[in-house]
């Protein structure tokens, strides 16, 4: 039997559900805002500043995304080589937490941003407990083993943010594991291909016990009943990545649950100018 996180059944749901699995139509028919790589237009991608910048614009989560180091330390980066975000080269899974961390994640997006660094994902729990009330979506990039998942789930568990991640994947295998390593969290399964069958993704969905299933943007306009196939099994739907008005109007009349964006700033006020008494929720002041 997998190893599961202490005290807790494989099968055992959180209390309180997720904020990130509210319903779109609780909130008067307005998607949650999520802020994909935090405010990635206006800091680096995956950093915490650029999280701050999406937690202070207002958005209700963040998606981030997770890989293993050589050493088996959970570290905050996109892809899996550092040589896009970095000043460094190398695949992550063959450099240690020590020589990831050395690497500047800042200054090729702005020298105003010199000297950020990839972030371990122990800063980010302690980041949102510090937050109360942002979400988080942590997808963990690739295939996953049991023994892997229990690096990222036990940390959300320590952190006590059970109640406020969905952790998400596109691989199959790597949300099963999720499955069974740690059921008590909320999973979702990321989608970016058509699928050969709405009821054969159905049925993938349930076997796998998630709660949302998240569609690239584009994957809409070709599978139009996509959105309604999905609520109807009970699912919610967070789309990404959608970072124009068109797109958003678009997905406001298909009824999505939330929104992933580049731009949460831009998207937090354009749907305040929308939702009447839907404003964005208030944050509590944070200092630093």
């Amino acid at each position: 039997m997998p190893p599961t996180s202490p005290g807790r059944s494989p099968d055992q749901r959180t209390t309180h559900p997720s904020p990130l699995l509210r319903p779109a139509a609780d909130r008067g028919g307005r998607p949650l805002v999520v802020g994909h790589r935090g405010n990635s237009a206006v800091a680096p991608q995956n950093t915490l500043a650029a999280f701050e910048a999406a937690w202070r614009a207002g958005a209700d989560a963040i998606e981030l995304d997770v890989h293993l180091t050589a050493d088996r330390q959970v570290v905050v980066l996109h892809d899996d080589v550092v040589d896009e975000t970095t000043d460094g080269t190398g695949r992550v899974a063959g450099l240690t937490l020590a020589e990831v961390r050395a690497l500047d994640a800042g200054s090729s997006f702005s020298r105003a941003f010199a000297g950020q660094r990839v972030p371990t994902f122990a800063e980010v729990t302690r980041f949102a407990v510090a937050r109360p009330g942002i979400g988080l979506l942590v997808e963990l990039k690739g295939v996953w083993t049991v023994e892997d998942v229990l690096l990222v789930t036990q940390q959300v568990d320590d952190a006590g943010l059970a109640d406020r991640v969905v952790v998400q994947s596109f691989w199959p295998p790597t949300v099963a594991a999720l499955r069974d390593a740690a059921g008590h969290l909320d999973r979702a399964l990321l989608l970016a291909l058509h699928p050969d069958s709405l009821a054969e993704l159905v049925e993938v969905c349930a076997d796998l016990g998630v709660v949302a299933c998240n569609p690239e943007v584009a994957l809409l306009a070709h599978e139009p009943g996509l959105v309604e196939t999905l609520h109807g099994a009970g699912l919610r739907v967070h789309v990404w990545t959608a970072n124009t008005a068109d797109e958003w109007d678009d997905l406001l009349t298909q009824g999505v649950d939330a929104i992933m964006t580049d731009r949460p700033d831009r998207l937090v006020g354009w749907l305040d100018a929308r939702f009447d008494g839907w404003s964005a929720h208030g944050r509590p002041s944070v200092d630093g």
